[in-house]
């Protein structure tokens, strides 16, 4: 006979199966949902990280170079010229003339035109600028090279700005704004892990102090130990502890806003869409034109353009890269400091000492 005595028999609300509604419950409490969350986003994040570099570099094609035209009376091998670069390059020059010359070179060492078309005896002289993007002078270059014996014009390419000896993809500068995108941001997160107590002012001026140190050893290794690029060390030593310090705050904005989730704005504003349309890996001309109208208004657009007239344009500097760098940093700051009871961090006023409160 079976000994029924051992057995526990389940009785009351402890007992019973749990529902669905109780399933999910827990689940939503466990570890599980924000894991399971993750696993999907990284999978998206992956497949949209290559597509927005794929989109962007992978195949770059022109739709309007701003080109200067040194204006002459009359200069039929120029049109002919012009006519067959447009059509090889299945794109419009965007021709803007200048009297003379010197106007010419001068718009494009103030970056508003990419190469310089005037007539040269009996045909045409195509100067293109390297430093202003390598991508557009080597298409400019080779389309020249194809379209001059085609159409019966000598044409005479010269590089009137070429790249430095260490940089002759022009991708250094590229590379250097992308680290201090990343470290700025990274270092952000890595403060609201491991120095969570801090409070607003304490934070702001440790990414602060991480931007300066950073951007000081990205400039010296770039420079001083690997000799890609001569830098004029102060003023792109700023320009990338300036571009840290707005992607640390932009991430601490979002971390305010968020919380946990603010990694997926800051990665989609700062890498997916940032970095791709920055001008730096491949030039904006070149780019599909949303994102080389959007690029210029982004920290890694508005980082590569400043280093680059840094490097290669000194006496050219724009004010607008600093003001998008400034405007994101004031923005990101203010958004954090008026909200800052809702940032993760932080840590509570130290109490009173006993003989103060008793006074």
């Amino acid at each position: 006979m079976h000994d029924h005595e051992g057995d526990t028999v389940p009785h009351g609300a402890h007992g019973r199966p749990r529902t669905w509604p109780e399933h999910w419950a827990a689940f939503k409490r466990s570890p599980f949902l924000p894991a399971v969350v993750l696993m999907f986003i990284l999978a998206a994040a992956a497949g949209l990280f290559a597509g927005s570099y794929t989109y962007a570099m992978a195949n770059p094609a022109p739709r309007h170079i701003p080109t200067a035209v040194v204006t002459t009376p009359a200069a039929p091998e120029q049109k002919a010229f012009v006519v067959g670069m447009e059509k090889a390059l299945d794109a419009s020059l965007r021709l803007t003339g200048y009297a003379t010359y010197d106007a010419a070179r001068n718009a494009v060492d103030d970056q508003r035109e990419y190469a310089v078309l005037r007539a040269r005896g009996a045909g045409v002289e195509l100067d293109v600028a390297g430093a202003s993007g390598a991508s557009v002078a080597q298409l400019l270059s080779e389309a020249a090279a194809k379209v001059g014996p085609a159409t019966g014009v000598h044409v005479t390419v010269r590089d009137i700005k070429p790249l430095q000896q260490g940089d002759p993809r022009g991708l250094a500068l590229f590379y250097i704004s992308l680290a201090a995108v990343i470290i700025g941001f990274v270092g952000a997160i890595q403060l609201s892990v491991h120095a969570r107590g801090l409070n607003p002012p304490e934070r702001i001026a440790f990414i602060l102090a991480y931007a300066l140190l950073g951007g000081f050893a990205i400039a010296a290794v770039a420079d001083w130990w690997l000799g890609a690029l001569r830098l004029p060390f102060v003023e792109s030593w700023m320009i990338l502890a300036l571009t840290m310090f707005t992607s640390g705050m932009v991430f601490t904005m979002f971390n305010t806003l968020m919380g946990r989730w603010a990694m997926i704005p800051t990665w989609g504003l700062m890498v997916l869409l940032g970095n791709p349309s920055s001008g730096g890996a491949v030039s904006w001309p070149l780019l599909p034109s949303v994102l080389g109208a959007i690029g210029r208004w982004l920290p890694p657009g508005a980082s590569v353009n400043a280093q680059h007239t840094a490097v290669y344009f000194g006496g050219h500097q724009h004010a607008f890269p600093f003001l998008v760098l400034a405007g994101w940093s004031a923005v990101s700051c203010t958004v954090f400091w008026v909200w800052r009871h809702r940032h993760p961090g932080g840590r509570e006023p130290s109490p009173a000492p006993a003989h103060a409160a008793d006074a």
